[in-house]
């Protein structure tokens, strides 16, 4: 693994079929947000959230700057604001996600460590924002072609929030 190693929230999805800011949904007495961060906070040495920066969560939000809201355009600025060769990647909305899970992702990343069902989480390193600033919106084509190690990761820590009843983890 790398030595140092940044983790990357993505917090500037629409949240259309959750129908409010899915960021701030609570699980016990945290936020979505909240707990994504915290678990970012163990397995990385810094910390990055990246959305459309008009979020209002308890930490700061870096801006992707793009006005389409695509989960590549909030990678890209977080690969790019990185001081890591490194990043793993969190969306605020996968709950059951580990700090060892994304510490494995980033152990077996070359250009980019991805599970079983997709591009997100993962880990990507810097050398692969050629391939993810080439204007395809979606990741798993973009990084079509580089150098990506396939993680089997337990199915549970995959699962994400798409509507307000999945908040029950």
């Amino acid at each position: 693994m790398a030595d140092r190693l940044t983790g990357l929230l993505l917090v500037g999805g629409a949240s259309t079929r959750f129908g409010s800011p899915k960021a701030l949904a609570r699980i016990g007495d945290e936020t979505l947000a909240e707990r994504a961060w915290r678990v970012l906070g163990e397995a990385c040495d810094a910390r990055i959230a990246v959305g459309k920066g008009d979020e209002k969560l308890p930490f700061p939000v870096l801006a992707d700057g793009v006005a389409e809201r695509a989960a590549i355009h909030g990678l890209v600025a977080g690969l790019r604001a990185a001081d890591t060769a490194v990043c793993v990647v969190l969306p605020v909305d996968m709950p059951n996600m580990t700090a060892d899970a994304l510490r494995a992702l980033a152990d077996a990343c070359r250009d980019a460590a991805i599970p079983q069902t997709g591009p997100l989480p993962g880990a990507y390193r810097k050398t692969a924002l050629p391939a993810l600033t080439s204007g395809e919106l979606s990741i798993r084509r973009a990084i079509d072609g580089l150098d990506v190690t396939v993680l089997h990761l337990d199915d549970s820590l995959l699962r994400n929030v798409n509507t307000a009843t999945d908040v029950d983890v």
